[in-house]
């Protein structure tokens, strides 16, 4: 694994010192008041920069709405150590205020937690996602004397045979919420209507990021979603204009649509912007499916792309 940030602006790189310094004062905050063993020895082992950025192809395009995120990989030393709520929500929520109001980084973070183990044995198994991070990533932080395992390569025919597994559960599932969305819409309940939209996305974006990399991350997050999703299928970028502020409302109430759709008396969505969002998941819906077909029935790689 590479441990070099030359390929990237200055300023690029400074933000991500930043992004480090915020998650070892964050989960020191947190594991500090911990009164069993593990927690009081809970470590942060690793901190790998993944996507764009460490590939180098990372896209900062402010008017077309396109910002690639920073996607971290944080490996720590203990399982219960990956629980988001507990030990990574003050984290991300503070580098959340750092992009929207201090200003102190300029693109989102996404972060994945994961123990060493559990990344080991994920590479022993040779998922392809784990195998891009290890081949293609950038430690930002590495402990000395905790080994990533040399990384296997599943045999493409067992790839195939998984990822269609997986597509054969995830799609008809998408678009099973999809019609029940449908059916709100017609039956005059918009909210319900949109957390089943939600729904719909979410598994469309999970179908995608499985039938591809044999993974997917235990998220609801639409926007955390969609950028890894449009990472490996740039394509699926058509579903979603960002251009104008009517497009990003609508997403936006899409994203919120998990929680504040079923709990919050203050949420709200009109019949037009839900028409634009049922429109714009069946517009999801026939490039996912086109994409994930297009790569179960093509040659599978001998190598993780």
């Amino acid at each position: 694994m590479r441990d070099q940030l030359d390929h990237l602006p200055q300023s690029t790189q400074r933000e991500l010192a930043h992004v480090v310094r915020v998650l070892f004062e964050e989960f020191d905050a947190a594991t500090r008041l911990g009164t069993q063993k593990w927690n009081k020895q809970g470590r942060i082992l690793k901190l790998v920069l993944y996507g764009s950025y460490a590939r180098g192809d990372w896209v900062s395009d402010p008017v077309g709405g396109y910002q690639s995120d920073y996607d971290i990989l944080v490996v720590v030393n203990d399982e219960r150590l990956t629980d988001f709520v507990d030990y990574w929500s003050p984290a991300e929520d503070r580098l959340m205020r750092d992009l929207t109001i201090n200003k102190a980084i300029s693109a989102p973070v996404n972060l994945i937690v994961h123990s060493l183990t559990d990344v080991n044995a994920q590479l022993e198994r040779g998922r392809p996602f784990f195998v891009d991070i290890v081949t293609q990533g950038i430690a930002l932080y590495d402990a000395e004397g905790f080994n990533f395992t040399a990384p296997r390569r599943l045999p493409p025919d067992a790839a195939r045979i998984e990822a269609e597994k997986h597509f054969d559960e995830w799609f008809p599932s998408a678009d099973g919420f999809r019609a029940q969305a449908e059916f709100a819409m017609q039956n005059s309940r918009p909210k319900i209507a949109a957390f089943e939209y939600h729904q719909a996305v979410e598994r469309l974006y999970h179908c995608v990021l499985l039938v591809f990399t044999l993974y997917s991350p235990k998220s609801h997050k639409l926007n955390f979603l969609r950028s890894h999703c449009e990472d490996i299928v740039p394509s699926l970028k058509e579903a979603w204009p960002r251009e104008g502020k009517f497009e990003r409302r609508c997403f936006e109430l899409l994203r919120l649509a998990y929680v504040n759709a079923r709990y919050s008396d203050h949420y709200a969505i009109t019949d037009e912007e839900l028409a634009w969002a049922g429109e714009h998941v069946a517009k999801l819906q026939a490039l996912v499916e086109a994409a994930c077909t297009g790569r179960l029935q093509g040659d599978w790689p001998t190598d993780t792309e």
